[in-house]
């Protein structure tokens, strides 16, 4: 293969989660392994560790749980992102912890994923953290879901077992907004419908999870309609080769955008046309989400970072109050009144909480009116009022444009992520 071929090749960004010890480490480590994706020092480390632990086999979990506090208690702590690839794809993988206390781990790990595995024991089917991981998925925007029923050995394969989960899980799943469903039985300690084909299991018909990931079509996930282009630097090289170059830097955030289009400057309000594009080292006649490009315009206008270039004819919403659903990531809980720096596209702001609506149950998917304390890893619906008007679309018109951040300014941590509803 080129290196440009392999350059080119596609990107699928997937997350795993599940509850503790239903086998996430363990299929990464499969997936990693029957890919034929490790190093052979990496494999003669997890093979001496296997062998200290007096494992029968050698244990793939190993692979992934980097930290030695997971190593030591056989979890998945932190999010620990893995890359690898085959002839077809190339794979972010973002593995995610199972406990409670780590759901603002996952919505870390899954914010950027096109798709999301979710884990379940085939011996204790439908667990609290399903639910709970399901529910994260679907309000993150993930486009594709895949329930892999695993340890599908420890069930002797048995098809009425795998038919029962899947029926419960459609039916929960049916309360959530997700586009596309798979259900997979799995053993990914045997490798089971991982990479190879199961003779174990004839009675299903479906793919593998490898064939899955390969071929499962991402190209119509991003927003290829609304053209967002939020500006985060602007180029003057003042040189003399350039010196009236004034270029506009940053990642598109949606639609595509081509040479000579009419587009619209926001907050200004001041119009132009598109006069070159810059992909790299070349001139390209059009670019699309997400590609990073710098663009220049037929006009002088004057532009800087957080502002937005959007087609004259369809634009974003523009609003100093912003309706969230906000995942709380710190310890400290949310204060009714607080104020916060924000972050949306390349846009900082500040905001005061102006009210929070309802906190979510994640596991019954009820909304929580009386109790309004959003504390770690709590999702509750609240409303901002932030110091200058944000443009933005909803996030599941456009996971760019629809998210934010809040800051806490005193210690400059990140305390929540939100979903602009």
């Amino acid at each position: 293969m080129s290196t440009n071929g392999y350059l080119d090749m596609d990107l699928l960004r997937f997350t795993t989660a599940g509850s503790v010890d239903d086998g996430k480490s363990t299929l990464i480590g499969r997936l990693l392994y029957d890919s034929r994706s490790i190093f052979d020092d990496q494999m003669e480390a997890v093979e001496q560790a296997s062998s200290k632990r007096g494992n029968g086999e050698v244990d793939l979990s190993l692979l992934t749980d980097g930290l030695r506090a997971e190593r030591e208690q056989g979890i998945t702590i932190d999010v620990a992102y893995r890359y690898f690839a085959t002839p077809k794809r190339k794979f972010i993988i973002a593995d995610t912890p199972g406990h409670i206390q780590y759901t603002r781990n996952m919505v870390t790990g899954a914010s950027t994923a096109n798709l999301a595995i979710i884990l379940v024991d085939a011996r204790k089917g439908i667990q609290e953290q399903t639910n709970r991981h399901a529910f994260i998925a679907s309000l993150l925007g993930i486009p594709h879901i895949v329930f892999c029923i695993n340890k599908m050995d420890l069930v002797d394969y048995d098809e009425a077992v795998f038919k029962n989960i899947q029926q419960q899980l459609e039916d929960f799943s049916s309360k959530l907004e997700v586009r596309d469903l798979n259900f997979i039985p799995i053993s990914a300690l045997k490798g089971d419908n991982v990479v190879n084909r199961s003779s174990r299991m004839d009675w299903y018909q479906g793919s593998t999870l490898m064939y899955l990931l390969e071929n499962i079509h991402i190209a119509g996930d991003r927003n290829h309609i609304d053209r967002r282009f939020p500006v985060q630097h602007v180029i003057r090289p003042m040189t003399d080769e350039w010196h009236d170059f004034r270029g506009f830097a940053g990642q598109i955030a949606g639609g595509i955008f081509r040479t000579g289009d009419a587009v619209q400057v926001l907050p200004s309000g001041f119009q132009s046309t598109i006069k070159s594009i810059h992909l790299g080292e070349r001139e390209v006649q059009e670019a699309f989400a997400p590609q990073s490009v710098v663009m220049t315009l037929n006009d002088e206008i004057d532009i800087s970072r957080g502002d937005m270039i959007v087609s004259p004819n369809n634009l974003p919403k523009s609003s100093q109050d912003i309706d969230v659903m906000l995942c709380w990531l710190n310890e400290r809980p949310l204060q009714p009144n607080g104020k916060y720096a924000l972050k949306h596209t390349s846009r900082d702001a500040r905001c005061m909480v102006k009210e929070v609506t309802y906190k979510m149950d994640i596991n019954t998917l009820r909304k929580l009116d009386e109790d309004k304390q959003v504390g770690m890893n709590d999702i509750g619906r609240v409303l901002l009022r932030t110091t200058v008007p944000l443009h933005f679309d909803n996030y599941a018109r456009n996971r760019n444009t629809g998210s934010l951040i809040l800051v806490d300014e005193a210690t400059n941590e990140t305390v929540a992520a939100g979903m602009i509803v």
